[in-house]
Formats: C-alpha cells, sequence, structure tokens
C-alpha cells in the first residue's frame, strides 16, 4: 500500500493474546501478538493471574482508522488487561469514520477483568466502537468502560459505541449510545446524559448471580445498579468529567465485591 493509498484508507491493525492455564497454578500467555499502533506488552502478574498492558504506539484512531483487539482466555486461566494511557479519537485526513473493535472470550472456569483507561473524544474525530463479550456460565468477568466527549475545553466528536454480552450462548445485554454532532436528538438530554461530559458502564459477571442475583439500587448521584437475566450485573453512570466518573465505577466494584 503507498502512501497516497494508506493516507485515504486509514490504519488497519489487529492485537490477539491469549491466556491459557499453564498446569503449575499459573497462566501462560502463548499468545501475545502486537500489531502496528496497538502494542500488547506482559508485565508483572500477582498469583495465578496473568497482566497484560495495551500500549498505543502512535495517536489514533484517527478517520478511517479500523483498530481490533481480540483477547481469549482459556479454562482455568486468569487474565488482567489495562491500557497505559488514555485512547483519543481525533480527526484524521479522510472524512471517514473510525472503527474500534474489541472481542473477548471467556471460557468456563476462566476470569478476566477488561479495565481499559477512559476513551476521549477529541472534537472532529467519529469513532464508532463495539465491544462484544462471549462468556461460559461459570466464567468470572468484569468490565470497565469510561467514555470522555471533548477534552478540556473542547466540543466532542460524534461517537457511538455498542456493547453486547452473551452468557452461555445467551445475549444478555446489547445496548447502544451516540453522543455528539450529528446523534440522534436528545443524547445530552434529561433521559440520556443530562448535561455531563463523561458516561461509563460497568459490567461483572458472577455464577453466584444466577442463584443471588444483585439488588437494583442508586449508587449515589448519576449511577445506578442494575440485575441482567443470567449471572451479570450492569452499572451505568453518568459524571462531569473523567475524574468523578472513575470515582463512581470504583465504589460499584466495591459493592459488587468486583
Amino acid at each position: 500500500m503507498d502512501g497516497v493509498t494508506a493516507a485515504v484508507a486509514g490504519v488497519r491493525a489487529t492485537a490477539r493474546l491469549v491466556a491459557r492455564d499453564d498446569g503449575r497454578g499459573g497462566t501462560a500467555l502463548p499468545v501475545l501478538e502486537s500489531d502496528g499502533p496497538l502494542a500488547l506488552r506482559r508485565t508483572r502478574g500477582s498469583g495465578a493471574e496473568a497482566r497484560v498492558m495495551l500500549v498505543g504506539a502512535m495517536s489514533g484512531p484517527l478517520g478511517g482508522d479500523h483498530f481490533t483487539v481480540e483477547a481469549g482466555v482459556e479454562q482455568g486461566a486468569r487474565l488482567r488487561v489495562g491500557s497505559a494511557a488514555a485512547t483519543i479519537a481525533l480527526p484524521g485526513q479522510t472524512k471517514g469514520e473510525a472503527r474500534y473493535d474489541v472481542r473477548l472470550t471467556v471460557a468456563e472456569g476462566a476470569e478476566l477483568h477488561w479495565l481499559p483507561e477512559q476513551l476521549i473524544s477529541a472534537g472532529g474525530s467519529d469513532l464508532y466502537v463495539t465491544t462484544r463479550i462471549e462468556v461460559g456460565a461459570t466464567s468470572r468477568f468484569v468490565l470497565r468502560e469510561e467514555q470522555v466527549l471533548g477534552r478540556v475545553g473542547e466540543e466532542p466528536g460524534r461517537l457511538s459505541s455498542r456493547l453486547v454480552l452473551r452468557v452461555a450462548g445467551r445475549t444478555v445485554l446489547d445496548q447502544e449510545l451516540a453522543c455528539g454532532p450529528g446523534a440522534p436528538g436528545g443524547w445530552d438530554g434529561p433521559a440520556v446524559l443530562a448535561g455531563h461530559r463523561a458516561v461509563g458502564q460497568l459490567l461483572v459477571v458472577r455464577p453466584e448471580f444466577a442463584d443471588e442475583p444483585v439488588t437494583a439500587q442508586v449508587l449515589g448521584e448519576g449511577a445506578a445498579l442494575m440485575p441482567l437475566a443470567g449471572p451479570a450485573a450492569l452499572v451505568s453512570a453518568v459524571a462531569p468529567d473523567a475524574l468523578r466518573l472513575r470515582r463512581v465505577l470504583d465504589r460499584a466494584l466495591t459493592v459488587l465485591n468486583a
């Protein structure tokens, strides 16, 4: 691909990792593949848990880019994934939409904590994010998703996101949110963000929730905990900024003992 074609088409990059029980009480990473701006780095683990950091090797995603991250946790393995810094969606040389896809699979008896830093929608950007999760009935899973509309003193770009969770082959959550210029009317109204500029989700799957579902409750201003069909719970929150959003979601982690 020559430089002109690359500028028009944007960057395509896919990073993959697989976590596997090493048979010695720990977790091995037989697949840890980085690509382009997506760099995966193993860090010091804790006990049976392996830890990986996703490091952005360049700015983006920009308009026209398509990034994909795939992670699979096999039976008996334990994995925690974070990111080194916030991801910033930026306008590119083309006016095309950027895409960021996350695909997570957690086998029976496996555990995954997916805890990236915030996604910031910079002015002029256009990003569509999809996160699809497949877990087993006896899997343990935690996902934190945080989105910030615009940098300080800046109007946001357009940000669309879809979050899908399937437990033992059954869809228990499929929701989509669009914000910013060009999004359906009402996104900033009282029924959605109500003027806030940070929105987040906390998704927790635990086998014991099947017999003892969480109780729906308000977790302070702008946050609510809801049980999902199957062994799962969802916390949805809005806040004025990223710092206060993180505080709300950290409190929710404590409430859910996750």
